[in-house]
C-alpha cells in the first residue's frame, strides 16, 4: 500500500488490518432482526461494508458489492452492509442503490463498531475468514481490493468467479473514501 501512502501525500486511511482478529459484535439489522458476527462465521466468511449514505464512494462502490451479493451471497457467505445513518436514511439509501443483502445499524451516537475496526473512512470493507481473522481490509474504493473479494467469495460459495465489472463500464482504479 506505499502507492497508497504517497498518493495521500504521505498520509495512510487506517483501519483493522489483514492480519487481525475481527472484533465480535452484534448490531440491529433493518429489518428488525439482530446480526451476530460470531453466529455468521460459523456459516462461513463474512464481507462487511462499513458506509455513510452521503459519501459519494460509498455510492458508487455500493452497486458493485451488489453485484457480489448476487453472484455469491449464499448459506456459505454473508455479506452485511454496516451503516452509520439512522434507519429511515438507510431505508432510503438501500431502496434507492437496489442493496437487497442485509444491511445492520451502528449506533449513532457512539458508533461502538465503526470504532472497534478502527474507521477513519468510508466505505470501508473487510472480509473476515471464518476463524475471524481479517483477510482483507479495502478502505475507499480500490478495485484490485474489489477483484479479490470476488475471488474469495466465489471460492467460498464454491462458484467460478464471473467478472464483476462490464466492459463498457469506466472504472476507477483509486477513489479515496
Amino acid at each position: 500500500m506505499k502507492w497508497l501512502s504517497t498518493l495521500l501525500g504521505g498520509r495512510t486511511m487506517s483501519a483493522l488490518t489483514a492480519g487481525t482478529m475481527a472484533p465480535q459484535f452484534e448490531l440491529p439489522a433493518i429489518d428488525g432482526s439482530r446480526f451476530s458476527l460470531q453466529e455468521a462465521l460459523r456459516r462461513g466468511p463474512l464481507l462487511a461494508i462499513f458506509f455513510k449514505i452521503s459519501c459519494p464512494v460509498c455510492q458508487y462502490a455500493f452497486p458493485y458489492f451488489q453485484r457480489i451479493y448476487q453472484n455469491y451471497g449464499s448459506p456459505k457467505i454473508s455479506i452485511v452492509g454496516i451503516s452509520q445513518n439512522d434507519e429511515e436514511e438507510t431505508g432510503q439509501f438501500r431502496s434507492h442503490y437496489g442493496v437487497t443483502f442485509p444491511v445492520l445499524l451502528d449506533d449513532t451516537k457512539r458508533f461502538p463498531v465503526s470504532n472497534a475496526y478502527g474507521l477513519t473512512n468510508v466505505p470501508t470493507a473487510f472480509w473476515i475468514a471464518e476463524d475471524g481473522e481479517i483477510e482483507i481490509c479495502s478502505v475507499g474504493w480500490v478495485r484490485e481490493d474489489f477483484e479479490q473479494m470476488v475471488q474469495k467469495a466465489a471460492a467460498a460459495s464454491g462458484a467460478t468467479p464471473k467478472p464483476l465489472f462490464q466492459a463498457s463500464e469506466q472504472i476507477a482504479d483509486f477513489r479515496a473514501g
